[in-house]
């Protein structure tokens, strides 16, 4: 594959990313697409549980397996290895686009919170939880993050260099603040149905798990400065106050 078409691989991947991005905020705040996680039921409970469960667990599956470097060493036998990382992206998109298009309410009110201040309180933390998402993904080199660095490097004939492991902002004081954004984007909700419920309780299983297997691959990437971090920094509950930043050390620290 050439490196012009390697670039606009990478572009149509992040490209796609974004439109996904967008889509799910109207999608798990019930705003402006017509079929969010808590709209009205169209089939039987029975079959939309089978069909949400199978969806989920699709992008689990997906996302978990192809981030692994046994399957990344054998996965760029086949896609160039500039295109790995964009290639990882575009598959979350489409089981993404796959939940949107697919995902059947199931009724059943689990709450519902209509008064005000709550309800704006509740959104408000909603919204806070995406620009936590975002913010962190930018900590660590958002374009990296989502393989456009990696093309970009490739068209212009250079070698591509592992990030360095730092604790920027948010990460000195969390060692997740993407999934940190993550549950406060799924809890975060004025209504609360049998769906938006499933949802929320298996994708915070899947980040539990997905916790212990991305820092079991940091641990045999960069060692004891990782299990020191581990140590020093909690999981996903924020702890603040004054740490001695440490020095920079060579490593890949992505999701």
């Amino acid at each position: 594959m050439s490196r012009i078409l390697i670039l606009a691989y990478g572009i149509f991947s992040y490209a796609t990313f974004l439109g996904v991005f967008l889509y799910a905020i109207g999608f798990l705040g019930n705003i402006f697409v017509p079929n969010s996680i808590d709209a009205e039921p169209t089939s039987s409970v029975w079959t939309a549980l089978a069909i949400n469960v199978g969806l989920l667990g699709l992008f689990a599956v997906q996302h978990s397996v192809m981030a692994r470097p046994a399957f990344k060493k054998m996965w760029t036998k086949i896609v160039p290895e500039p295109a790995e990382r964009a290639t990882y992206v575009l598959f979350s998109n489409l089981a993404m686009i796959a939940l949107f298009a697919l995902w059947r309410p199931m009724g059943g009110m689990i709450w519902e919170v209509s008064d005000e201040p709550w309800n704006a309180i509740i959104m408000a933390t909603y919204f806070v939880g995406w620009g936590i998402l975002f913010y962190a993904t930018c900590l660590i080199n958002h374009f990296d993050l989502f393989g456009l660095r990696q093309v970009w490097l490739h068209f212009q004939r250079k070698p591509y260099t592992r990030l360095e492991f730092r604790e920027p902002g948010l990460y000195s004081h969390v060692r997740h603040p993407i999934y940190v954004g993550w549950l406060m984007i799924f809890w975060a909700t004025p209504v609360m149905t049998m769906a938006h419920l499933l949802f929320c309780l298996m994708t915070t299983a899947y980040i539990l798990i997905a916790i212990r297997l991305e820092e079991r691959d940091l641990v045999d990437a960069i060692g004891d400065d990782y299990r020191s971090y581990r140590k020093r920094v909690p999981m996903l509950m924020p702890r603040f106050g004054k740490k001695p930043r440490p020095q920079a050390r060579k490593a890949e620290l992505r999701s």
